[in-house]
């Protein structure tokens, strides 16, 4: 478990005295990932570990197998839906806001709004303060919490959609666009891409907070962890799943959520001419829409686009910025140049760059 027997107590410091051997023993890389030595765990690591602290449920962050875990209450719900009870030891559920011990470090979990349960963790030591963000978005979404920006000396930041090009329009404005479609093309049935934890739910929400009442129909891949959001408070509407009713006759004419590779394979192919549409901030990339047979590209996205990212690093007020994934030289090349930051890229391999193995972007 996480909540160890009580050690000596690290020495308050000042922020004067906080040096190199400070910063290093709050983060240092590992071949699992990123660990803290002074606290003894590993944050989204890579393998089974001892002690993880988990940012989200999202499966290139939480791998099952390690023996103890820490992390909001909503991740480990989504961890055991998604792998099973035994998928870790023990599990310690933290709210957010709330100060833990753990070695001689001080561990926060605050709100990183990407899905559910998602959250940036902040370490303190030694008078020092590094944060490390997870995935994470800063537009308001009512399906999670709202991101948090937190102030400290490192900020380890992804950087999914980390170039200028990428800026993402108001989500109300995309899901106009499928609201459009639908009065257009009636009798099509719309069948929208949508990652099974945290975009699917997003989008059934958006299209609700849109004035769209009518029902919803589901994959069977979207039924378990659209029940846990609605058991956590997040209200959808009403949803039907779609195995027991002719799939192609139930849904005629309405809106169908299916993981997007379910719009190209046999499952696809009783709907008659149905609309297909993927939400995903990689829409904005015309050539990824054409490959994948797109009829509507939704740009929704559940990542923080190059304006609100650059943004967010120069919220924490941070000296050093760590980007671990994503577009890696482009914001450490913004945070020298623009911002005079030591910064620099961790290379750190098996985090999918959309967030999921098929990308959750």
């Amino acid at each position: 478990m996480f909540r160890r027997p009580r050690e000596r107590a690290a020495p308050r410091a000042t922020n004067s005295d906080m040096n190199a051997d400070a910063s290093a023993q709050i983060l240092t890389l590992t071949e699992a990932g990123l660990y803290c030595p002074a606290g003894g765990f590993h944050i989204d690591p890579l393998r089974p570990v001892d002690r993880a602290v988990v940012t989200h449920g999202h499966a290139d962050h939480a791998r099952p197998g390690h023996r103890a875990v820490l992390a909001t209450g909503e991740t480990l719900d989504i961890m055991v839906a998604r792998y099973g009870e035994t998928c870790f030891g023990t599990g310690q559920a933290l709210a957010y806001g709330a100060p833990l011990k753990v070695g001689d470090t001080t561990v926060t979990l605050h709100p990183a709004g990407h899905i559910l349960g998602s959250a940036q963790v902040a370490i303190a030591y030694r008078g020092a303060r590094a944060v490390v963000s997870g995935d994470y978005k800063t537009r308001p979404d009512p399906t999670c919490a709202a991101y948090e920006p937190v102030a400290c000396d490192v900020f380890v930041s992804e950087a999914t959609f980390g170039l200028p090009v990428f800026r993402h329009p108001p989500p109300q404005q995309e899901i106009g666009k499928l609201l459009r479609s639908l009065a257009q093309f009636p009798e099509r049935t719309h069948l929208v891409g949508a990652y099974p934890l945290g975009k699917a739910q997003r989008v059934i929400r958006l299209l609700r907070d849109a004035g769209y009442d009518a029902p919803i129909f589901l994959h069977g891949a979207m039924g378990t962890l659209t029940q846990l959001y609605e058991r956590h408070g997040v209200a959808l509407g009403d949803l039907r799943p779609l195995e027991a009713a002719d799939k192609s006759v139930a849904a005629r004419g309405g809106v169908v959520v299916c993981p997007p590779s379910a719009t190209t394979d046999r499952w696809s192919r009783r709907f008659v001419d149905p609309v297909v549409a993927f939400a995903s901030g990689w829409m904005r990339v015309r050539a990824r829409a054409r490959q994948r047979g797109v009829e509507l590209p939704l740009v929704i996205s559940d990542h923080v686009d190059w304006t609100e990212l650059t943004a967010a690093v120069e919220a924490t007020g941070c000296r050093q910025l760590w980007v671990t994934h994503g577009q890696e030289d482009a914001l450490v090349h913004w945070a020298q140049q623009a911002r005079g930051l030591a910064a620099r890229p961790l290379r750190l391999l098996g985090y999918a760059e959309d967030g999921e193995p098929e990308g959750a972007a």
